[in-house]
């Protein structure tokens, strides 16, 4: 097994729409203070925090100060917690209204974890066991999480390269595995689109689903396809190109600081010029 890093986001991505589809959350709209009823005492509340939805998670668009630049980070002071991760980030401040910029926030994926746990009874890891791993025959993994059985959804999953390889072509297939939809089709559909443009000017439109990248076409110019990409730090990756009915995997901790987009540059490189012929 490999560590996934960030591609974990976009496993529970599919939970989220799980979820939806059996009736545990209502839609991407739902807020997320009404999935914490009893949670007393939550800090710096004010209207910003109350409006934040479902979907601003799923968008990195929940105006909450959380970065995890540096030692001290709000994401690193979360990890050391044994306990509280959903309250530590709820808890923090808000730096404006949500749904408006986009803010990588590993923090509120993580609470998705406690979100499935106060509304279906089971957090990240186990609704993953019974709706997601078992489905697609996925038997060796370990998806880590504190003392308090909170899964780390943002980044904890650990699967074989094979058994990553699943959830890529899952959603190339929009959700079918065999005779089942394991994740409704149009859930997959509405994760691959481009909720956030984050297009770089003079390229094609490139941006964020509900935690999944959506790059651009080929910006040299050579190829038109679309790629949809789970990725984590240190060159972690699946990239879906449905145009070529192809699912590609990197794991590693080969690719660090400036080489951790090497993989991509092999695959718009390399990989998509032998398969475009």
């Amino acid at each position: 097994m490999h560590t996934l890093q960030s591609v974990s986001k976009s496993f529970t991505s599919a939970l989220v729409g799980i979820a939806i589809s059996q009736g545990e959350f209502k839609n991407v709209d739902e807020k997320v203070l009404s999935f914490f009823p009893d949670m007393k005492d939550i800090a710096n509340l004010d209207a910003d925090k109350a409006f934040m939805r479902l979907e601003d998670i799923l968008t990195m668009r929940t105006g909450t100060d959380y970065h995890e630049s540096g030692a001290d980070s709000p994401h690193e002071r979360l990890n050391r917690l044994p306990s509280g991760w959903d309250k530590f980030y709820l808890d923090r401040p808000m730096l404006g209204p949500p749904g408006t910029a986009f803010r990588y926030d590993s923090g509120g994926v993580i609470l998705l974890s406690s979100m499935l746990k106060n509304r279906a009874g089971m957090h990240a890891a186990e609704y993953a066991e019974r709706f997601l791993f078992k489905p697609l025959g996925i038997e060796t993994k370990l998806w880590r999480g504190n003392k308090e059985g909170h899964t780390h959804a943002g980044g904890g999953l650990y699967l074989t390269a094979r058994d990553t390889a699943k959830l890529g072509l899952l959603y190339l297939q929009d959700g079918r595995w065999g005779e089942g939809q394991v994740v409704p089709q149009a859930w997959v559909r509405e994760s691959l689109r481009m909720h956030v443009d984050l297009t770089v000017e003079g390229q094609p439109p490139s941006g964020y689903g509900y935690l999944w990248w959506v790059f651009a076409p080929d910006p040299r110019g050579n190829g038109r396809e679309y790629v949809y990409a789970a990725r984590g730090r240190f060159g972690q990756f699946i990239f879906i190109v449905p145009e070529h009915d192809m699912v590609v995997v990197v794991l590693g901790y080969t690719y660090r600081g400036p080489d951790s987009n090497k993989p991509t540059e092999l695959l718009y490189d390399r990989i998509l010029p032998a398969v475009r012929h």
